[in-house]
């Protein structure tokens, strides 16, 4: 099996994507730096970066990061949440796109837009910004962070009646799921890529 290269922005999604591939060769490239000059914009110089990183891997690459994501496809590598955008315009509005950084919402809103579009569905989707939970993640308390999405998305879900699916719009937010009961579909992007790329894991 080839390398996959997957270029994190946190030391945290190392051991995820290693469980969710144990077999896979996986070589992880953390730039926590581009993601903390990312939030402000990103600029020229930043971009070209980022451009001439992907393209120096030699064979496959993942962006696991949802701020970078258009970055990444215009140097050739696939999205991280483009199949679970996938999936979720094909079960349908209205989407509850739910997010934790602000640099995520613009990106993830049009990526998901896309995905109706070619599906040549109408997009139906409500954000649920999550923007005051993200500093859980950052000081490493990571359950505390996976709880409290549930905890908001739950509540969301119990006003919203009609709602068809939940998108966890970061790889971050992925272990939330564990949390949520409920009879609506809530889609992580980590292992919907992977099964996409490595569709033997």
């Amino acid at each position: 099996m080839a390398a996959l290269t997957l270029f994190h922005t946190t030391d945290a999604h190392v051991k995820t994507f290693d469980r969710l591939a144990p077999d896979a060769d996986l070589i992880h490239v953390v730039r926590a730096d581009w993601l903390d000059r990312a939030k402000g914009g990103i600029d020229t110089d930043l971009r070209q970066e980022i451009l001439q990183a992907i393209a120096a891997v030699k064979g496959s690459s993942l962006c696991t990061c949802t701020t970078l994501g258009t970055i990444a496809e215009e140097a050739g590598a696939p999205r991280i949440d483009w199949p679970m955008m996938q999936a979720a315009a094909e079960i349908g509005g209205p989407v509850m796109l739910a997010y934790c950084l602000e640099s995520t919402r613009a990106p993830s809103t049009a990526l998901l837009e896309r995905a109706f579009m070619q599906q040549e569905k109408n997009p139906e989707i409500r954000s649920l910004p999550l923007t005051g939970l993200w500093h859980h993640f950052t000081d490493g308390n990571t359950d505390r962070f996976h709880q409290q999405i549930a905890e908001w998305v739950a509540t969301s879900l119990s006003l919203v009646s009609d709602t068809s699916c939940v998108v966890l719009a970061q790889a971050s937010m992925a272990g939330a799921t564990r949390y949520i009961e409920s009879n609506v579909p809530v889609l992580a992007s980590p292992e919907i890529a992977m099964r996409a790329l490595l569709p033997e894991t």
